[in-house]
């Protein structure tokens, strides 16, 4: 299976909790992404965040639209992240949508990593072209 690696710059645009009860805070937020590395290009995300009380303890589900190129092969795809936090053990699932890739990258199936080390985001994309 093809992989790409490389680095990404993440911006984070929370709005305020639309839902506040019983200590878990609810809100969304726009996710905007640069990719360098393999995988060159940006996207954008919608992304529902769940907060608890408890430290260390969220969940956030999230479509992301990219747009750019995957070892040189341009076009586009969507990703959908489920995020969850058990007490600070992060669980991460992030997969291609099939069908969503156009140009280049149609066809595209697979899964995105992401590594957060103290801020600096790091990706490995396992996929596969049809």
């Amino acid at each position: 299976m093809p992989t790409a690696r490389g680095v990404l710059e993440v911006n984070i645009e929370p709005e305020p909790p639309f839902l506040e009860q019983d200590g878990v805070r609810l809100n969304r937020n726009v996710v905007r992404k640069q990719f360098s590395g393999d995988v060159v290009g940006a996207s954008e995300a919608q992304m529902i965040a769940a907060f608890t009380d408890t430290p260390g303890s969220a969940g956030y589900v999230a479509i992301e639209h990219f747009t750019g190129s995957v070892n040189g092969k341009s076009g586009s795809f969507v990703l959908q992240h489920n995020g969850v936090m058990d007490k600070g053990d992060a669980q991460l699932t992030v997969t291609v949508v099939p069908d969503s890739g156009a140009g280049a990258l149609a066809g595209i199936s697979g899964n995105l990593a992401i590594d957060n080390d103290e801020g600096r985001h790091s990706y490995t994309l396992e996929y596969e072209l049809a």
